[in-house]
C-alpha cells in the first residue's frame, strides 16, 4: 500500500498525541543547529546510550565478535564504541534528512559514480542499499539523482511518528518520491517496470519465508531472495550504493557502483552469496557506521543454538 499524504490526518491532533508532537518539535529545533554542533551532540548521545543500553550493546558486541573473529579485543571494543557514537549522530542526521532545506542539505553531499545509474526510463533500477546508520541521509541524497525513487517502509506503531517519517522521506525530489509498505510487492514491481528506481536493503533478518541461509561474514544468515526476484521479474538492473559519513564534519560521500553483471544467476544460493559478499564489502568501507545492533543472526539453521543467548 502506498502511503498517502495528500491530506493531513486530523485525528492526529487528538490530545493523546500532544506529547509526541511536542517531542518532534524539540527534535526539529535541534535539527536547525549547525552541523558541527549536531555531530558533537551525537557523540554525547552515543556515549549515553553506550553506558545505559546494555541490551543493544550486547547484541552489537555479539555481532562484531561473530563477524570479525580474527580481530583482537582492542579493535572490537574500539569498533563497538565508535558504532554507538555513529548511532548517536544518526538521531540528528534523521532531522537533517527530513527537515533541512534542499539547498542546505545538498552542501553536505558529494556524489561519485552517478554515471553508473545511466537512467533509462524504460528500465527500472534496484538500488542495493544497506542499513548504515546514515540510512536517512543516503535515501534523501539518492532523490537528488533519482527523481523517480521509491522506497519500502515498515509502519511505525505510533501513527504520528509514522506520518512524520513518511512525510520526511517523501519531501525531497519535488515530492515525486513514493514509499510503500514493505509487503506491497506488486506496487514495488509496478514502479520498477515503469522505469522507476527502488531502494531495497536485503541485509537484515526477515525470516525464511522468502529466503535461505547464506554465509554473511562466514556465518549462516537468513537471506531474502527478493533482490534476485525483483530484478528478474521487472528486468531491472541492480546498482549497489553506499553513503558514509566523512571525518572532520566534511559531510557525506554517496557512491553508486557498477550494475551487478550476470545477475540473477538463477540459483538462489549463488545469488544470495553474491549479494551478501557485496554487502560485506560495503560494510567494510566504514564498519563503525553499520547498524550492528540489528539481530542479523536471529534465525538459525536446524540444530544451532541462539547466538544471542
Amino acid at each position: 500500500m502506498k502511503l498517502q499524504l495528500e491530506t493531513f490526518p486530523w485525528h492526529l491532533v487528538h490530545p493523546r498525541y500532544w506529547f509526541i508532537w511536542f517531542l518532534f518539535f524539540i527534535w526539529w529545533i535541534f535539527a536547525q543547529l549547525p552541523y558541527p554542533i549536531l555531530m558533537r551532540l551525537g557523540n554525547f548521545l552515543g556515549a549515553v546510550v553506550f553506558r545505559f543500553d546494555t541490551d543493544r550493546k550486547r547484541v552489537a558486541k555479539r555481532n562484531i565478535d561473530l563477524c570479525f573473529p580474527s580481530w583482537d579485543e582492542f579493535q572490537k571494543k574500539k569498533l563497538l564504541r565508535e558504532n554507538f557514537a555513529s548511532m548517536g549522530k544518526a538521531a540528528f542526521e534523521i532531522g537533517i534528512a527530513w527537515w533541512w532545506s534542499e539547498k542546505r542539505f545538498a552542501q553536505l553531499i558529494k556524489f561519485e559514480g552517478v554515471h553508473h545509474l545511466n537512467r533509462d526510463d524504460r528500465k527500472g533500477t534496484l538500488l542495493l542499499g544497506i542499513h548504515y546508520t546514515t540510512l536517512e541521509i543516503g535515501a534523501a541524497a539518492a532523490t537528488y539523482i533519482c527523481d523517480k525513487l521509491d522506497g519500502m517502509y515498515r509502519a511505525h506503531n505510533n501513527p504520528v511518528f509514522d506520518y512524520i517519517q513518511a512525510r520526511g522521506r517523501m519531501s525531497k525530489a519535488g515530492g515525486t518520491t513514493q514509499v510503500f509498505e514493505r509487503r506491497d510487492v506488486r506496487a514495488c514491481l509496478r514502479g520498477l517496470k515503469s522505469g522507476r528506481a527502488l531502494w531495497f536493503g536485503p541485509d537484515q533478518d526477515y525470516g525464511l519465508s522468502s529466503g535461505i541461509f547464506a554465509p554473511f561474514f562466514n556465518v549462516a544468515a537468513a537471506t531474502v531472495n527478493t533482490t534476485a526476484r525483483f530484478s528478474r521479474s521487472a528486468n531491472a538492473k541492480v546498482v549497489p550504493f553506499s553513503h558514509v559519513r566523512m571525518p572532520n564534519c566534511e559531510g557525506y560521500k554517496v557512491i553508486f557502483y557498477p550494475p551487478i553483471e550476470h545477475f540473477p544467476a538463477g540459483n538462489d544460493l549463488e545469488d544470495a552469496i553474491l549479494i551478501n559478499g557485496i554487502i560485506e564489502n560495503l560494510i567494510l568501507l566504514q564498519p563503525e557506521q553499520y547498524l550492528w545492533v540489528h539481530r542479523r543472526f536471529k534465525n538459525r539453521p536446524a540444530g544451532e543454538p541462539d547466538v544471542y543467548f
